[in-house]
């Protein structure tokens, strides 16, 4: 069994589909792909499929991951070529490499976000945002299955800034641009918390529903205070092929081989 580690986009329009319509269009990507599923057991076979941590509805991603199992090995690069083309536009494969290592969920420890907030005074932000870092704690709202939730949005917040604004933005009024990295926590902390955080101890509160993209999804470095790609061990785990063939070449070459 192989398994692939995949990492694909939710942009333009497509950001409002849930995980439920996503899995859907995924599953029929793959039939229509012809990839060799792994499926599995019982009365209700399906495939083996893993989600990671998927944005919540209605915010864009660029750093969505899955990991699918196969039965037959594929090129991880084909592979993506052939799902990308079977998906809508929007929702994009972007990269794809062989799982070589352990724990693909445990590296997805925290988020980059970007918050377009449109009709907002970039100034009026960055004040909105010196308060919310000054603040011990900030407690928000949230409605839940198990009802109205109150919880500290500030602690897992590690930075947040306001960020130049776009030039090429279409429109003529103001935008305030705000990039955050938040720890994954219990309970998790979204996008829509800190910005509720944001009205309750700085009032501030954008005319229109702010635009959510997730830019990156990873390992948080506490020393360079980045968010890492988690694919990126599975890339190192893979040997030079050129290496490799030297290695076993000169394990089966006799000894004193090439000395004359």
């Amino acid at each position: 069994m192989q398994r692939i580690r995949l990492r694909y986009t939710k942009r333009g329009r497509l950001r409002f589909t849930s995980h439920r319509d996503f899995q859907r269009a995924f599953e029929r990507a793959l039939r229509r792909a012809d990839v060799p599923m792994a499926y599995s057991a019982g009365f209700t076979p399906h495939p083996k499929v893993s989600y990671a941590n998927a944005a919540p509805t209605g915010t864009g991603s660029e750093a969505e991951f899955l990991e699918i199992a196969l039965v037959e090995a594929r090129d991880p690069d084909k592979l993506r070529e052939l799902l990308d083309e079977s998906l809508p536009a929007g929702l994009d494969i972007v990269d794809a490499v062989e799982a070589r290592t352990s724990g693909l969920a445990d590296r997805l420890t925290a988020s980059v976000w970007e918050l377009r907030l449109d009709g907002v005074e970039p100034q009026r932000a960055e004040e909105a945002v010196r308060a919310f870092l000054a603040a011990e704690s900030v407690e928000v709202e949230r409605r839940t299955k198990n009802g109205l939730r109150t919880f500290d949005a500030r602690s897992a917040v590690v930075t947040l800034e306001s960020a130049p604004p776009q030039a090429d933005r279409p429109g003529d009024g103001p935008c305030a641009i705000l990039r955050l990295v938040v720890r994954h926590a219990t309970p998790a902390v979204r996008p829509d918390d800190v910005l509720s955080g944001l009205r309750a101890v700085a009032d501030l509160a954008p005319p229109v529903p702010a635009a959510v993209t997730r830019l990156a999804q990873g390992l948080f470095d506490e020393e360079t205070g980045t968010v890492t790609d988690p694919l990126a061990p599975d890339r190192e785990a893979v040997r030079p092929a050129s290496s490799t063939a030297a290695v076993l070449a000169a394990a089966k070459a006799p000894e004193g081989a090439g000395s004359a």
